[in-house]
């Protein structure tokens, strides 16, 4: 027996079904909390209408943006790298099993932080 799974997107305040390529999903936040929200498309203008003279008095907190600019050489990347003899030493005399080389896993690593 074949099964198909069928997924549709719909409003989330009328409850229209959106075809594909219809609606949008919006995003926007209030008292620091961030909601999204599935629309058609006239009931997404109709919410950005209602909330434009608000936004026009407000101030910009944030804004999305690319991936964040790393900056320095990579030798100044490195420094800033944590010194994991101490902690692999640490971790020995507290029961973990760590090795000599490599990676330290992370679990260790939240052990160790949260003991210093």
């Amino acid at each position: 027996m074949a099964r198909k799974i069928v997924h549709q997107l719909v409003d989330d305040l009328d409850g229209t079904v959106l075809e594909v390529g219809d609606g949008e999903t919006v995003l926007f936040s209030l008292d620091g909390t961030a909601y999204e929200i599935d629309l058609t498309t006239d009931n997404a203008a109709a919410l950005r209408d209602v909330l434009a003279p608000y936004v026009a008095a407000a101030r910009s907190v944030s804004s999305r943006s690319a991936a964040p600019r790393r900056t320095g050489t990579r030798g100044q990347r490195r420094s800033q790298q944590r010194d994991y003899g101490p902690i692999r030493e640490w971790a020995a005399k507290n029961g973990f099993t760590v090795s000599e080389r490599g990676r330290v896993p992370a679990s260790v690593l939240e052990a160790y932080d949260a003991a210093h």
